[in-house]
């Protein structure tokens, strides 16, 4: 079934909290989609994210991120008092400020968990079912703030490689700080699954990220050490990035831990099975992150200053997703596989049956045989104009020459460049490829400054935000328009 839909990150979306939330304007951003005729939200990692901002480098695998927690909601719960509404996050509407989110909401979340009453019978039934992720990570977080901030890797040693008396200890003395840490959790998840049900019921399913590697200063890494490439002191050995590409000349180095992927096949992947399986619960359809890196990932040695000096080691292949298949059944997964690809890694995609992904910025280098022009495209095939790590349409195409806007141009068989992020999405949608998702700020035809991630850049990135009046019924219905048109 062919099917359309936007991305945009609910950080991205307008309230009165500095920041989008799961509130009422994610239930109307939801009736815009269902208004336009779409039937996917696309979104980024909804972890807790830290130094950075980034989605992609968050503190769990398996939480959630604590400023999406919507205030109203609580005020309306009788958790905060309605004055709260009106705390100061910043003078920019389009913007996020992640230092004021930080210094000023969550001490109104802190201020909330004090009037909530932990023998809530629904508090405690998810504590129960998530114990085999939120035990550890509430005392992850609940040691990061008490050792202020720094990497696990930084604590004393007895609390960096858990020892059982310390850790015994510890947890008497932080336990309020452990039932607050599980209390925003508690409320994240309540707060999304409302959400994500009223999606569903309006036709609307929901494609959730998952990167294949997590941050080094994550709970996962560490709580479970044996899984990744750590010395006997649980230092790195190895870390991931890829080698020199479009984006960087010097490649990126991400700084990730490396799995052990011996010692996950000796446990039948049982860590990553827990991982899909509740990011089943967050989500429609799994769009994993660099999906190459299952075939054969970038491994540079703990240390190096650029990713160049990295080398190829081999990844668990079909073995991991045929034991995913077993135990979870047959999935809705999206394969990113942009990059570097190489036959194995093509074949790993076809073997397994996932569609792969289509860029057009990537399409025009006079070449009728590149594989993200839409004429070389197969049906399982999700197209997009761009993503986040993408400049907009807009910006990218008015940063080409006078020759390369021309190849754009002919290929589109339009003269001028009135219209050309608008003829650049109807390209995506009249494609055979099953699925199309447009970037809201394609829709939108808005430049550089809206772009939402340059990978490579420290700081600066994951800001933008929807202004207000933006999403209008006009633009709706353009948007249902050209979806009809194209039998999606």
């Amino acid at each position: 079934m062919r099917k359309a839909g936007i991305l945009l990150h609910p950080t991205s979306l307008t309230s009165r909290e500095g920041i989008g939330t799961l509130g009422s304007q994610a239930y109307r951003f939801v009736e815009f989609l269902n208004k336009s005729n779409q039937k996917l939200w696309q979104i980024f990692p909804l972890g807790p994210t830290g130094y950075g901002d980034s989605p992609y480098q968050c503190f769990s695998a398996f939480a959630g991120n604590p400023y999406l927690i919507d205030l109203e909601t609580l005020v309306n719960e009788g958790l905060l008092d309605e004055e709260v509404l009106n705390t100061y996050f910043g003078e920019n509407k389009e913007t996020i400020e992640y230092g004021l989110i930080y210094e000023n909401k969550l001490p109104l979340l802190r201020r909330a968990f004090s009037k909530f009453n932990i023998d809530n019978v629904d508090f405690n039934k998810f504590v129960s079912e998530n114990s085999y992720w939120l035990d550890n990570y509430a005392l992850f977080s609940s040691l990061k703030s008490h050792f202020g901030g720094i990497s696990w890797q930084e604590w004393p040693t007895e609390f960096k490689n858990r020892d059982e008396e310390a850790i015994n200890n510890i947890k008497k003395e932080l336990v309020d700080e452990i039932n607050y840490q599980k209390f925003l959790q508690f409320k994240f998840y309540e707060q999304w699954s409302k959400l994500k049900n009223y999606a569903n019921a309006n036709g609307i399913e929901i494609i959730g990220d998952i990167p294949i590697f997590v941050s080094m200063d994550s709970a996962d890494a560490w709580s479970n050490p044996e899984i990744f490439l750590f010395d006997k002191d649980r230092n790195p050995v190895k870390v991931a990035g890829v080698p020199p590409d479009y984006f960087s000349a010097t490649g990126q180095l991400w700084g990730n831990p490396l799995f052990n992927w011996e010692a996950l096949r000796k446990t039948e992947y049982s860590w990553w099975i827990d991982r899909v399986r509740a990011n089943l619960s967050l989500y429609d359809i799994i769009r994993i992150d660099h999906f190459r890196g299952f075939e054969s990932y970038w491994a540079i040695n703990y240390g190096e200053e650029t990713a160049i000096n990295g080398v190829w080691e081999k990844g668990p292949g079909m073995e991991l997703f045929n034991k995913i298949k077993e135990k979870l059944g047959d999935i809705n997964i999206i394969a990113e596989d942009l990059g570097t690809l190489t036959d194995e890694v093509i074949d790993l995609r076809n073997e397994s049956g996932f569609p792969g992904m289509r860029i057009l910025q990537f399409a025009f280098d006079k070449d009728p045989e590149n594989d993200y022009l839409p004429h070389n495209y197969d049906k399982n095939t999700v197209v997009y104009t761009g993503t986040h790590d993408n400049d907009t349409t807009n910006s990218w195409y008015f940063k080409l020459n006078d020759e390369e806007k021309g190849e754009v141009r002919d290929y589109l068989n339009i003269n001028d460049d009135s219209y050309i992020v608008y003829s650049l999405i109807r390209l995506a949608l009249r494609s055979v490829a099953e699925i199309a998702i447009i970037p809201m700020q394609d829709y939108l035809n808005l430049g550089e400054f809206s772009r939402m991630n340059t990978p490579g850049l420290a700081s600066g990135n994951w800001q933008w935000r929807l202004g207000e009046g933006m999403l209008t019924d006009e633009l709706s219905q353009n948007i249902a328009h050209i979806t009809k048109i194209y039998g999606r």
